[in-house]
C-alpha cells in the first residue's frame, strides 16, 4: 500500500492550498496593521480570496516608504530605469498563465479576451521601458534667449504619486497608470480597484521578484474612499492620479490636495453606466501621463567669452 493511500485503501484527498493575498509596501508583504480583510468574488458572485482592507495607518506606511525609496530610484540613470521596467514585462511574461486566469475571474471576461488584456499589459511595460530615457528629448531642450546665455530646460520627477487605479480594468489599467508614474522616476502608492485587487496583489509579487527596488511602488487594498482621503490630504504626498475616482469621491480628493498644491490628474469623464475609468485602456497611450508628474528646472548659464574682440559661443 503506498504512502498516498489511507488505512482502508482508498487514496487520501489532498487539501487544496489557498493563497494567502498581502499588501506590498516598502518591498515586503505586510497584512493590513487594523487586521481586516473582505471577500472578494468573481463575476458571478462567486467567494476568489480574501483580500486585506487596508486603513489609514497602511496609507501612511505605503508614503513612508515611497519617500525613503525616492531619492535612489530618482537618481537612477533612465536607461537602468528601463531595463528595470523591461524586467518586470519579463517576469510577467512567465506568470502570464496565472495572470489571465486573474483577470478572467476578477473581470467575468473570457478566457480569450483575458489573454488579449494581458498581453497588452505586458506589452506596455516594454513601451514605457522605451520611453525612460526618451521623455528628456520632447519634455525638456534649449530655450532661444537674447544674450550671451546658455538656457536649458530638463525635466525632473516630482515625487510621490498616489494613483487610484482603474475599477473596472483590474491589470491593463492598472499598469497603464503605474508604469508612466514610475519610468519618469517617481515612487507610486497605488490604491487597487476595490472590487478586483487580485491582478494588482499579484503584480506586487512581480515587482519584488524583479529589480525594482523596494518602496518605488506599493500596492494597497480595500475602500478606495477610505485610503484616497490620508493620501489626498498627506503633506508628503506630491501628486495624485484620480483616475480610479467616481466624480463626487475626485472632487472631495482634488480640494484635499489643494492644501500642498499636489499636482492633480483628473479623471475621465464619466460614461454612460456610471464608471469614472471610461477610458479606451487597449488604445496606444501616448506621452500624456509620462509628462503629468513632472516638473521642468530651467537653468540659465553665461556663454563666456572667447578672445579680445568679446565674442561668444
Amino acid at each position: 500500500m503506498s504512502d498516498r493511500e489511507s488505512i482502508n485503501g482508498s487514496a487520501e484527498r489532498r487539501l487544496g492550498v489557498f493563497k494567502t493575498y498581502k499588501l506590498y509596501v516598502g518591498g515586503k508583504f505586510p497584512r493590513s496593521e487594523s487586521g481586516r480583510v473582505y471577500e472578494v468574488t468573481d463575476s458571478k458572485g462567486q467567494w476568489l480570496a480574501n483580500a486585506p482592507k487596508s486603513s489609514r495607518k497602511d496609507a501612511r506606511d505605503a508614503v513612508v516608504a515611497a519617500r525613503k525609496a525616492f531619492g535612489g530610484w530618482s537618481g537612477a540613470t533612465a536607461y537602468n530605469r528601463g531595463q528595470v521596467l523591461y524586467r518586470v514585462a519579463e517576469m510577467l511574461e512567465g506568470r502570464k498563465e496565472q495572470f489571465v486566469r486573474e483577470v478572467a475571474a476578477s473581470e467575468g471576461l473570457s478566457k480569450s479576451k483575458a489573454a488579449a488584456a494581458v498581453d497588452a499589459a505586458i506589452d506596455r511595460w516594454v513601451w514605457y521601458a522605451g520611453w525612460t530615457d526618451k521623455i528628456g528629448q520632447i519634455a525638456g531642450g534649449a530655450n532661444p534667449v537674447a544674450g550671451p546665455f546658455f538656457n536649458l530646460s530638463t525635466p525632473e520627477p516630482t515625487g510621490v504619486v498616489a494613483v487610484l487605479a482603474p475599477q473596472k480594468s483590474s491589470f491593463l489599467g492598472l499598469v497603464s497608470v503605474v508604469a508612466p508614474v514610475i519610468a519618469t522616476g517617481n515612487t507610486a502608492v497605488v490604491i487597487a480597484s476595490a472590487d478586483a485587487p487580485l491582478p494588482a496583489l499579484s503584480l506586487g509579487e512581480v515587482l519584488a521578484t524583479s529589480d525594482v527596488p523596494g518602496g518605488v511602488v506599493n500596492i494597497l487594498t480595500g475602500v478606495t474612499a477610505e485610503i484616497a482621503a490620508p493620501l489626498a490630504a498627506h503633506q508628503d504626498v506630491n501628486a495624485i492620479d484620480l483616475t480610479g475616482a467616481e466624480a463626487e469621491l475626485a472632487k472631495e480628493l482634488e480640494i484635499a490636495a489643494a492644501d500642498n498644491l499636489k499636482r492633480v490628474r483628473r479623471p475621465q469623464p464619466v460614461d454612460t453606466d456610471g464608471a469614472s475609468d471610461s477610458e479606451n485602456w487597449l488604445a496606444s497611450p501616448g506621452t500624456d501621463r509620462l509628462t503629468a508628474f513632472l516638473e521642468t528646472k530651467t537653468v540659465w548659464h553665461p556663454t563666456g567669452a572667447l578672445g579680445a574682440a568679446g565674442s561668444s559661443y
